[in-house]
């Protein structure tokens, strides 16, 4: 009795199940507050250097005043008439301003001056946000294969607790920076590892539907509650204490949670296994006999004597997954595809600003793509696939990109409907092919190793983020240039995705030797045939059904 059918017996779409989705889904929502906090507390609102005369005037006088200055933000002003018709700007840097803010909401940016020539250092603490973000995605990641899940997740969210506590006493870019590098440490390696628990305990039907649509939900909820948090509480640090709150409850996890039982298993611990599937099995309320505990015991032993299995005996390492071929190239396949995929994600989508509106109602419609893009990719991998699924939502959103990005550059000054409803398709196609990125590359990759490839993924993906910037600053040479790189890249991404096989309907491997012979034989196009296949059975059954006699 192998894996599957154990849990199966104990329930893989229970109430243990049902508990494990709602923890998911609110540690989503801890996720998304703490991966967008450090957005909302460096929003920058409307700013102009202070002037003595300007003291009583309203912001649309001093926006009328400023408007004959190419840099009307950082222009100190020398001498300014009674009507302000008439001013002069000084040579002299400013070193006070006028923030009109957005909503009344203070930002970190506002508060300590970091605008014009200062600008840089919210930009450095930000950096080393996604340096942390690298670091503690491949040690917690690493931590996962070896010490488990739960004790991973929970370490790492307290480097979340500890860095966004820090980050509201900081004072000068050096307190500021430090304290980013600790809280990235938790920005990726939380969900993902509380992603893959939930990937082992589950169901192939809840696996799809359930973990795709709550995860967007809760992210949805996440952004929104954020932004407009930051607008009820006015200020950026009382904002930053609420957000550093809700990690800490994710300790009570270790409680309510089971250690995953496949990873035991590949941990040549069958014994601790056999316990997490009681639980499971009694808190589901499902009656499991001690013969079918046995068999399951003498299937694991089997496994491990066995020579095809010889990798489980040695606790798989990740150096062990790069000496089988096939696995090594699929590997490399994922790490890729999650590469391209994160950086086109963050290209994308992090611009909230410069759309001609406000960044909170940025924030909230972005959000709000989340959680149809969740539904569809639910449905269509129901229906199609994974693999298909990520490889036509790739190529439709690199085509979308490309047609949005060659209309800008034909029509110089949009409006600001068109400027959003462009960024929400964007959006709304990008998260799903995030989404489909994230399952088929967890589904891919066997139990044993899952953590740390996973892991080092999300690095290489963090890692290459940092050139998003850049591309999208080739937009002012070309205003098509970004989108026609993105839709470049999504098309290599959905070329890669075509050399992996499908997981639709198939039992996930768990040792390094059931991942090299995952797949075996399937060509590149063999899912379109399948489909097929299926299309054509469910149209026998309703012709037989048809023909049968009422």
């Amino acid at each position: 009795m192998d894996f599957e059918k154990i849990l199966g017996k104990c329930g893989d779409c229970h109430r243990y199940q049902f508990m494990l989705m709602a923890l998911y889904g609110f540690l989503m929502f801890v996720v998304s507050r703490h991966y967008f906090a450090q957005s909302v507390i460096s929003f920058v609102p409307v700013h102009w250097c202070y002037h003595p005369a300007l003291e009583h005037r309203s912001f649309e006088d001093i926006a009328r005043i400023y408007s004959q200055f190419a840099s009307p933000s950082c222009t100190r002003l020398a001498s300014i008439d009674a009507d302000g018709g008439n001013a002069t700007a000084s040579s002299e840097p400013c070193v006070r301003w006028i923030y009109n803010y957005d909503y009344g909401f203070r930002s970190m940016n506002a508060e300590l001056n970091w605008v014009c020539d200062s600008a840089y250092k919210a930009r450095v603490g930000q950096s080393l946000f996604f340096v942390g973000s690298m670091c503690g995605t491949l040690v917690f990641g690493l931590l996962g294969d070896s010490i488990g899940r739960i004790k991973a997740m929970i370490l790492a969210n307290l480097c979340g607790f500890v860095g966004d506590s820090a980050t509201i006493f900081a004072q000068s870019l050096v307190t500021f920076s430090v304290s980013r590098l600790v809280s990235g440490l938790a920005a990726e390696a939380n969900s993902y590892l509380m992603y893959i628990l939930a990937l082992e305990y589950v169901s192939p039907a809840l696996r799809n539907t359930g973990l795709n649509i709550i995860m967007s939900a809760c992210y949805c909820l996440g952004m929104i509650s954020a932004s407009w948090q930051a607008v009820w509480v006015g200020e950026w640090r009382v904002f930053m204490a609420w957000s550093a709150l809700p990690p800490l409850l994710v300790t009570l996890f270790y409680f309510l949670v089971q250690e995953s039982a496949q990873w035991l298993v590949t941990r040549h611990d069958i014994d601790g296994a056999v316990l997490r599937l009681k639980r499971v099995a009694n808190f589901n309320r499902r009656e499991v006999s001690e013969e079918d505990f046995e068999q399951f015991r003498i299937h694991c032993k089997g496994q491990e004597s066995a020579s095809s299995c010889h990798s489980m005996q040695k606790q798989s390492k990740l150096m062990d997954a790069l000496k089988t071929p096939r696995l090594r190239n699929r590997m490399i396949h994922v790490l890729v595809v999650f590469t391209i995929i994160t950086l086109c994600y963050n290209t994308m989508s992090r611009n909230v600003e410069g759309q001609g509106i406000s960044p909170f109602i940025m924030f909230t419609l972005f959000a709000l793509t989340l959680p149809p893009s969740g539904l569809f990719q639910a449905q269509a991998q129901r229906s199609v696939g994974r693999k298909f699924t990520a490889v036509s939502s790739m190529v439709a959103t690199g085509l979308m990109a490309a047609v949005c990005g060659i209309l800008l550059s034909f029509w110089q000054q949009p409006s600001t409907p068109v400027l959003v409803t462009l960024a929400l398709i964007s959006r709304f196609g990008i998260s799903v092919c995030t989404g489909a990125t994230m399952q088929i590359s967890a589904e891919l990759v066997p139990t044993c190793v899952r953590s740390g490839i996973l892991a080092v993924a999300h690095v290489a993906g963090a890692a290459f983020s940092f050139v998003s910037p850049f591309i999208l600053h080739l937009d002012t040479y070309f205003r098509a240039a970004s989108s026609i790189i993105i839709c470049l890249l999504l098309f290599v991404s959905a070329w890669i995705c075509l050399l992996v096989p499908e997981t639709r309907n198939k039992k996930l491997p768990m040792s390094l030797a059931e991942g090299e012979q995952f797949g075996r034989g399937e060509r590149m196009f063999d899912f379109l045939r399948r489909q097929q296949r299926e299309a054509d059975d469910d149209l026998s059954v309703e012709k037989n059904e048809k023909l049968m006699p009422e």
